[in-house]
């Protein structure tokens, strides 16, 4: 796995105990499963940008895209 998906998906786990939430609660609030809520945090899988979103929002938090310092123009 990339190592900036290992660094959101700390902040996005972070988030779900810091609002007291369950992967179960997280699941339900996002219409996905908890098996899907767990192989992200466990970092088996990358997850795509509509997870993400979901997660996001269900979290009441941001997701900002940040282009790479690497790319030149």
């Amino acid at each position: 796995m990339p190592e900036c998906c290992d660094s959101v998906i700390d902040s996005l786990v972070e988030r779900r105990k810091a609002v007291g939430m369950t992967q179960t609660e997280l699941a339900e609030a996002t219409d996905l499963t908890q098996s899907v809520i767990a192989r992200m945090e466990n970092k088996k899988v990358v997850p795509q940008l509509n997870t993400l979103l979901k997660i996001v929002m269900a979290l009441g938090c941001n997701l900002e895209l940040v282009p790479a310092n690497n790319y030149a123009e």
